[in-house]
């Protein structure tokens, strides 16, 4: 079978061998990555590396690859917003699994471990501030997977039934049709343990209407909180609030990587509550995830 070559316009090249937007040469990426949402917590992240082979940044992406208790780590930086996991999945696994000389797909394939270390906001009162969750199921409020072919192969098509029908988006749905991705299973294991809360993770399309905030302008369900922390599917409950781990779970599944998304709360919707000096404490949750990817 004759491989399949992968054009300029889709897959740009920049004049250094770096890929488009990261600007990461094929050789600098690892096997295990770390992604973060804020480019400072790169450097709080790479702070523990005993050692560095590279940095590089341009715009939000900012990249680091170093050494960890002998573990080669790549740690990125993705903005906020599963547009922008979208941008750094697809050029990270073009990094692994297509060679950039030819434009063709790799006849070996690499199977990346990637562990995203967010904040989030908490929607139960097991999950108050400062609680460490660990994604068993992401669900995706953005609509970026129903764009691949595949979405439904890597999706709990029963849970998404449940969930819409338990918000009342069934008819006239003006909101994106919601995908349901469960995390790797071995890698939950590994990181969560039996000292984070394991759940079920909604990643929304914004910080504000999407997740039911309320300014100047009205939502179109004042309720839907309410709704979202009442469901309940096989005896799990939703969990928290953030923005980028549906895009990551889905993309992984159908790109043949591993990955999970660990948050540390820092606002518990339910309680009203919220601490913005929760980077004093991230570094708790960093340290956890570098001894266990």
């Amino acid at each position: 079978m004759e491989k399949k070559y992968f054009a300029e316009s889709e897959l740009i090249i920049n004049k250094d061998g770096s890929v488009f937007h990261l600007h990461v040469r094929p050789e600098q990426l690892a096997d295990k990555v770390i992604l973060v949402g804020d480019p400072g917590r790169v450097a709080l992240v790479a702070s523990h590396f005993e050692e560095k082979e590279m940095e590089v940044e341009s715009r939000e992406f900012r990249t680091v690859t170093g050494t960890y208790k002998g573990k080669r780590i790549t740690v990125i930086s993705t903005g906020i917003g599963c547009d922008n996991i979208d941008i750094v999945m697809n050029e990270v696994d073009a990094l692994a699994n297509i060679d950039f000389q030819t434009r063709t797909e790799k006849q070996q394939l690499r199977s990346l471990e990637i562990v995203r270390i967010g904040t989030c906001g908490g929607l139960q009162l097991n999950t108050p501030e400062g609680t460490f969750i660990c994604s068993e199921y992401s669900v995706g409020f953005d609509g970026l997977l129903n764009f691949y072919e595949g979405r439904n192969a890597v999706c709990d098509l029963k849970m998404e039934r449940a969930l819409i029908g338990h918000l009342g988006w069934t008819g006239n749905m003006c909101q994106p049709y919601p995908y349901v991705i469960k995390a790797d299973e071995n890698l939950v294991e590994r990181i969560a343990q039996n000292d984070m809360v394991r759940g079920i993770t909604v990643a929304c399309g914004g910080f504000f209407g999407p997740q039911g905030r309320q300014l100047r302008v009205p939502l179109v369900d004042p309720h839907q909180n309410e709704k979202i922390e009442s469901f309940e599917y096989e005896g799990m409950h939703i969990t928290n609030f953030e923005m980028e781990s549906s895009a990551l779970a889905g993309l992984a599944k159908l790109m043949g990587h591993r990955a999970t998304t660990t948050c540390m709360v820092i606002a518990n919707r339910r309680a009203g509550k919220a601490n913005t000096g929760y980077k004093n404490i991230i570094d708790e949750l960093i340290t956890l995830v570098l001894d266990r990817i």
